[in-house]
């Protein structure tokens, strides 16, 4: 049974200020010189059309770098202690700015390589323009980690096979919707994904701008240090 985890409320930059339990120190970067990296725990930077996010905002954290190549070629740095929580969500972000209905297409590919061991989630965060409403596509997941609320189904969308679970965590609506089966490379198309939650379920409306589309790493717990590697995404929408 998958477990619970705390998480974040909202997008990072919504989010309160807190003291992390360790400071977020440094550590090196890939071998290649990579354009931008930052161990900074707000560390952003925009390429290439995506913004860039070291996003290290949960209680209890340790220390975390990110790096990019460009906007499409990034990765992380990670080393959380081994307790609950979410610690960090490293991210790219493209803005989208459409409504649901007046979407003509909202794809991604990704291409990443993540470790065997620690407590994360490999996941789109998809948000509304008023952070009314959060979806979220885990397409790979180890440890103990889980999403918000209850199971609410199997359905196959966007050329995957998900668990959905919808919650709340006090400030919005959060749907989570788990691969059955873990992948580090593929194509999801976002839009089917969207229109069942507004059409098929109703849990929202069809009218409701999309304003982000992250991409990143939500880890929980890396002890030692682990690398998180996105060789590849890209979003395209409009």
């Amino acid at each position: 049974m998958v477990k619970s985890a705390i998480r974040k409320v909202s997008m990072a930059v919504l989010a309160p200020a807190m003291a992390l339990g360790a400071t977020v120190g440094l550590a090196s970067a890939p071998a290649s010189a990579a354009v931008w990296n930052s161990c900074d725990q707000w560390g952003s930077t925009s390429l290439d059309g995506y913004k860039l996010y070291n996003n290290v905002w949960g209680s209890g954290a340790g220390s975390q770098c990110a790096w990019a190549n460009s906007g499409t070629n990034w990765g992380v740095w990670a080393d959380h202690p081994n307790t609950g929580g979410i610690k960090s969500y490293a991210n790219s972000t493209k803005a989208i700015n459409k409504t649901i209905d007046s979407l003509g297409r909202l794809t991604s590919n990704y291409n990443v390589s993540v470790p065997s061991s620690g407590a994360y989630n490999t996941s789109y965060d998809i948000w509304d323009s008023d952070h009314q409403y959060e979806i979220m596509l885990w397409v790979n997941y180890n440890g103990a980690v889980g999403p918000i609320g209850g199971y609410e189904g199997n359905v196959t969308l966007g050329g995957h096979n998900w668990n959905v679970y919808k919650g709340t965590n006090g400030s919005n609506q959060v749907f989570s919707f788990l691969r059955t089966s873990d992948s580090t490379s593929g194509t999801v198309d976002v839009k089917p994904v969207l229109q069942w939650i507004a059409h098929t379920k109703g849990w929202m409306p069809g009218n409701e701008t999309i304003g982000d589309v992250q991409f990143g790493y939500e880890v929980t717990s890396s002890s030692g240090g682990l690398n998180f590697n996105t060789n590849n995404l890209t979003i395209n929408g409009g």
